[in-house]
């Protein structure tokens, strides 16, 4: 399977518009958090395993570094798609103790599974050898700062391992908003934005730190972007062909 090039405008959205997004589809339309992470974590499956793990993922080694809110949920999503494929996951989440109440249900079912799900060790000379891809599910639109902490350890280990890099949403350390990188920022060899793409995005300066920029279905109704407080004019044939579109 390969994706298809976007060759049409897009709208691209500010991390407000976002937010309005996500209100919306909840209130609004009853499309819950729960179902926006699962599709999330769905898509960025496709993309690993199409796009990186050559669609045979018996032996594959994946890392999958979560944050403990929505993407950090989307990322166990994917962990647990992948490990159902047959590949061998090992999930690192920034802080166990603080994951938020949909990402919890996320990790509650990797539990179930028996799939490795720990905090981010002290002593990273423990971690897994061998990898063949990295999922950057650490810090999504909603970064204001330089990342701190287990999130500031996870992209040094992230962007000083050897093994591909597929972030979700944005490479965690990026301002969507501005449209720069603080310090440090994941280096993805690919990215997988989702429902559209954000403003920061479109620096070319960042071209180095997203990669290729696919743009995953959320299940976002095109006639949510025209509501009043958006008025966004979106195809209904943006996804009609696949879930997953590439649009660099």
């Amino acid at each position: 399977m390969s994706f298809p090039l976007i060759n049409t405008d897009i709208p691209y959205l500010t991390t407000e518009q976002m937010v309005e997004v996500d209100r919306l589809m909840i209130e609004q339309y009853r499309i819950e958090l729960i179902q926006m992470m699962e599709n999330a974590g769905r898509c960025l499956a496709l993309v690993a395993k199409e796009r990186f793990l050559e669609h045979n993922l018996a032996g594959k080694q994946v890392v999958v570094l979560a944050g403990t809110g929505g993407n950090g949920g989307g990322a166990m999503v994917a962990a647990r798609r992948l490990s159902s494929w047959g590949a061998t996951v090992q999930v690192y989440i920034t802080s166990i103790e603080r994951v938020t109440e949909v990402p919890q249900h996320q990790y509650n079912i990797l539990q179930n599974m028996k799939v490795s799900v720990q905090n981010w060790p002290e002593e990273e000379d423990t971690l897994p050898e061998g990898i063949d891809l990295i999922l950057d599910g650490i810090i999504g639109y909603s970064l204001s700062g330089n990342p701190r902490g287990s999130a500031r350890a996870m992209i040094e280990w992230a962007n000083q391992s050897e093994a591909a890099v597929l972030s979700l949403d944005t490479p965690s350390g990026i301002d969507l908003t501005e449209g720069k990188g603080y310090r440090p920022t994941v280096r993805a060899e690919a990215t997988l934005t989702l429902a559209l793409p954000k403003q920061g995005l479109k620096e070319s300066s960042l071209r180095p730190y997203i990669g290729e920029l696919y743009l995953g279905d959320i299940s976002v109704p095109p006639t949510l972007y025209a509501e009043p407080s958006l008025g966004l004019n979106v195809s209904p044939e943006l996804f009609a062909q696949q879930d997953i579109v590439r649009i660099y």
